[in-house]
């Protein structure tokens, strides 16, 4: 892995911990952050983290923070959406993985987790 790519999974890592069921694995041959096998989040390049989100949500991020929030064609009409990894601050980015683990992890966990 280069260091950029662990530069920026250490950055995931964080902004994840303490979100119960969290796990580490490989999507599309890149790292990624699951919840209980279903993915949250994979890192697309060194600067880029490609964000499950539903679509509906997806459009209001990229038109209140485009800075932040954008799309390519590739990711036009489905349900992610992609992270500048450098312009986010860690609390923007602990608060996105927390509401795609809510979405994401199975409705038993998020019960047991209180959240």
């Amino acid at each position: 892995m280069s260091e950029d790519f662990a530069y920026a999974l250490a950055r995931l890592r964080s902004a994840a911990a303490g979100l119960p069921g969290v796990e580490e694995g490989i999507s599309y041959g890149t790292p990624a952050l699951k919840v209980r096998g279903r993915l949250m989040c994979r890192i697309k390049d060194a600067g880029t983290v490609v964000l499950r989100c539903p679509l509906e949500e997806k459009e209001v991020l990229m038109a209140a923070a485009p800075d932040l929030y954008y799309e390519t064609d590739h990711y036009r009409g489905w349900p992610s959406l992609l992270l500048r990894l450098g312009a986010v601050s860690d609390e923007e980015l602990a608060h996105r993985l927390a509401l795609v683990w809510r979405r994401e992890a199975p409705k038993k966990l998020v019960r047991e987790a209180g959240r």
